[in-house]
């Protein structure tokens, strides 16, 4: 029999794929496999699994150095050709093995070594039976906008990158679902298993819960796929295995579930495209946004993204023309309108425990006309920082380089950064004082305030710290949604896609640290979270005889451009505004970047690789910066630093990187290092 070789890709850094013999008849009875079939290999000294990519007659290596194949996972459909092509085009772009791209985007149960787990759900698959109903009930009426979007969405046979631009409330989701109602009508006389598939992403998990409930709504006979890192791992892999056999219509999920195996692609819709969230910060440092556009460029279909704040590069392909841009101008309920937006000027009216009179006034007035507010603090725990008024020691963090954050609830101080956690000081560790005093204000010190201030109102607050528990945060959304709340505080996770219908009154608390950020990006995501904040007031209709929907920004700087652009509304002058400063300082989208970091239990170590990666740069077409250590140098006691390489030209900086990382995998260092490729955060 002629010895095959196949190219296996194992979960090692550095190392693309590994050469393995196919000849032992145990294994070969179902002939050679495919690619995208899991394998069971030999790696070392122990049994690891690998991923199929290629097939071989050749080798580097000679035949008498290479392991036996140990077995092919032939229970489980292989990985399709294109989800392959998929993974090879984000392991080039982000410069990682396909290996650290195709194994951890699967669920733990495929890549364990007993198929136990596995192969009792692929059992409970074939057994389960799936309705085929995939018609939509209580369809809503749409208003001439969203019908025209409906329309141009469904009539696309082939890529067409799309932006649906709509004020917060224009009904977005309406579009979703309508859309993918219609796609559905379109091929409803085909298989249960090559029906069509669509592919949803949100930006954050207790987004899932609302957009879940609505759609299952709607669509009572489809099974919807939710893909997230919060699921238990049999979840997951139940979820995974629907969408890769077909079984799944609607796949919803995160940014992991880009990389999800879905044989029958036809669309992607990414909702909230702005945000950060996707943007993977660790491990393969992918933007999910992106490569949802190349997948639907891969597989010639439409892709829609949506938001009221498109982030800079998407409103630049709009403008440019690459994306089509689709408006909606007016809020979903007819009558509905916009908050009227207010700044208070804290320099006359001081707050008091960050509330100021006049917000406490209009909170008041709520209370009494039974409505909803909600109060927007990005900083979660009772004080960012405590200090000793004797000799002004500050809690700072022993192995960061950020200040220890007050919890009151458990009398501790906690660092955000490492997760250290010490009980609360009864004196100065410097000077022995007792007189220790929290400074600044978090979440858990505004709703202690707001309890003092408005004894009778039901307050809840919605971060972190109070949505740890399994469940917590769709308890606390599904009180709100009944009437029980009467003021949110909440951070950011609270102020995306929630569509809350009693709410009036919005107050926006100590917004002014992020306009003088160095990060080139502040100014563009503080302006997102306002709006976005902003747009969760006034979106239904005003009860007979209750209030005029509100939103207040106390600022020491009232008559920044920043807030003057939340307070028309006006999205298209901020962005347009932005990119004119973007292209004329040559920053992002008009340059590509790249950021080579490095970790070590020495700032000199770390800035010393990076000196050794400069000196390997021979291309004059790279823009390189000098190495600096990172704006939090140390986390856990690990310091940090940081090199960015820049270029005009994103195939030159591409081909630049390939040739830089191989050198860069030569030098004999302890240090940790990590490039990512577009980064969010310089």
């Amino acid at each position: 029999m002629k010895k095959s070789i196949l190219k296996i890709a194992i979960d090692i850094p550095f190392y693309d794929v590994f050469d393995y013999l196919w000849d032992n008849e145990d294994v070969c009875k179902q002939g050679l496999p495919k690619v995208g079939y899991l394998a069971k290999v030999s790696f070392g000294r122990r049994e690891v699994i690998g991923m199929i990519i290629d097939t071989s007659y050749r080798s580097k290596l000679e035949s008498e150095k290479l392991k036996h194949i140990l077995n092919v996972r032939y229970q489980l459909p292989p990985l399709s050709v294109e989800w392959l092509a998929l993974c090879r085009f984000a392991a080039g772009y982000y410069q990682r093995t396909m290996g650290e791209v195709v194994l951890p985007g699967l669920p733990k149960g495929l890549r364990s070594l007993n198929t136990i787990a596995m192969d009792k759900c692929l059992q409970r698959l074939k057994k389960h039976s799936f309705l085929r109903h995939t018609r939509m009930v209580d369809a809503i009426p749409l208003n001439f906008e969203q019908k025209e979007a409906v329309d141009y969405i469904t009539s696309a046979k082939k890529f067409l990158p799309t932006l649906l631009y709509g004020i917060t409330g224009s009904g977005k989701t309406e579009v979703y679902l309508q859309a993918i109602a219609r796609i559905f009508e379109r091929e409803e006389n085909i298989a249960i298993d090559k029906l069509p598939q669509i592919l949803i992403l949100v930006p954050e998990i207790n987004l899932i819960f609302q957009l879940e409930e609505s759609i299952q709504t709607r669509f009572p006979g489809i099974l919807i796929a939710i893909l997230h890192s919060d699921l238990s791992e049999n979840k997951r892999m139940h979820y995974w295995l629907t969408a890769h056999l077909g079984k799944a219509h609607i796949i919803l999920g995160t940014r992991l579930s880009v990389l999800a195996s879905i044989p029958n692609l036809k669309l992607i819709i990414v909702d909230e495209e702005h945000d950060i969230s996707y943007k993977q910060q660790e491990g393969l440092r992918y933007s999910a946004r992106d490569l949802a556009v190349w997948r639907a460029q891969q597989l010639n279909i439409p892709i829609v993204l949506g938001s009221a704040t498109p982030s800079l590069e998407t409103w630049s392909h709009a403008q440019s023309g690459h994306y089509k841009k689709i408006e909606l101008r007016e809020r979903a309920i007819k009558g509905a309108t916009l908050p009227r937006v207010s700044r208070i000027d804290t320099k006359f009216d001081i707050p008091k425990e960050g509330l100021t009179s006049r917000l406490v006034k209009l909170l008041k007035k709520r209370l009494e006309r039974d409505e909803q507010s909600l109060l927007f603090l990005n900083r979660r725990g009772y004080a960012p920082v405590i200090v000793c008024n004797a000799c002004n020691w500050l809690s700072n963090c022993a192995r960061c380089t950020s200040f220890m954050v007050f919890h009151k609830l458990e009398h501790r101080l906690r660092c955000h950064h490492c997760s250290l956690s010490i009980k609360l000081p009864d004196s100065c560790p410097v000077c022995r004082s007792v007189d220790l005093n929290p400074l600044g204000l978090g979440t858990q010190r505004l709703e202690e305030e707001l309890k003092t201030v408005l004894p009778g109102a039901s307050v809840i607050r919605i971060d972190a710290d109070s949505t740890r528990q399994k469940g917590s945060t769709k308890a606390a959304l599904d009180s709100i949604h009944k009437g029980e709340v009467d003021i949110m505080i909440g951070t950011q996770m609270i102020v995306k896609g929630h569509d809350f219908k009693n709410v009036t009154l919005i107050g926006i608390l100590n917004p002014d640290t992020a306009l003088f950020s160095h990060d080139y990006r502040a100014s563009e995501r503080l302006f997102a979270q306002l709006m976005q904040v902003s747009g969760r007031a006034g979106r239904h209709l005003q009860k007979k005889g209750g209030s005029i929907s509100e939103v207040l920004i106390q600022t020491s700087y009232p008559q920044h451009p920043l807030y003057e652009a939340v307070f028309s509304h006006n999205h298209n002058q901020f962005a347009t505004s932005l990119l004119e400063e973007r292209a004329q300082a040559c920053l992002p989208p008009y340059i590509y970047q790249a950021l080579l970091r490095s970790e070590s239990k020495g700032l000199e170590s770390a800035v010393e690789f990076l000196n050794k990666a400069v000196s390997l740069i021979d291309c004059e077409e790279i823009v390189v910066h000098d190495p600096i250590p990172m704006t939090m140098t140390r986390i856990a006691n690990i310091d940090r630093a940081q090199l960015l390489v820049e270029c005009t030209s994103r195939p030159k900086l591409q081909d630049f990187l390939v040739c830089w990382i191989i050198k860069l995998r030569r030098i004999k260092t302890r240090t940790k290092w990590s490039l990512e490729v577009d980064p969010t955060y310089i």
